[in-house]
């Protein structure tokens, strides 16, 4: 596939995701674009093998931040694969790891860089804030800032 062949699948698939997840299972999104065999890295290094785990954890996350909006920043493209760099904003409602739902809205970077086979997402790593994310949470305090 071509560079914008991958640019393309990109901004689909995360223009996709911006519907909802309940959108995305139901209009089979990730069936579509992302391989059943996938191996997804994360950050935590808890890595996902598997589509159906992939969309379990999904689901976990949709259901702690309902109101999920990813805005694209970058995307660069080499070979296979296809690194993405965006922002996502959203307002914690439900629990997440242990955390109660705080309403409080919330503002996380992330890269992900996606390997492509045959138009599908097989393997990706992802890095995230997460440091930034319990600090909006209230669960880490912020160097440097006064309770």
């Amino acid at each position: 596939m071509s560079a914008k062949d991958l640019r393309a699948l990109e901004r689909h698939f995360y223009a996709e995701l911006n519907k909802g997840t309940s959108f995305v299972m139901a209009h089979g999104t990730y069936d579509e674009m992302i391989a059943a065999n996938c191996v997804f890295h994360t950050a935590t290094g808890e890595d996902m093998h598997g589509l159906k785990e992939l969309k379990e954890r999904v689901s976990e996350h949709s259901n702690a931040f309902p109101d999920s909006h990813i805005t694209i920043n970058d995307i660069i493209v080499e070979g296979d694969k296809a690194a993405v760099r965006y922002t996502v904003t959203c307002t914690h409602k439900g629990e997440l790891m242990g955390i109660p739902a705080t309403n409080k809205k919330l503002t996380i970077s992330v890269i992900e860089i996606h390997r492509f086979v045959s138009g599908k997402i097989v393997e990706a790593w992802e890095m995230s804030d997460t440091l930034g994310m319990m600090q909006q949470l209230g669960v880490i305090p912020t160097l440097g800032k006064e309770k």
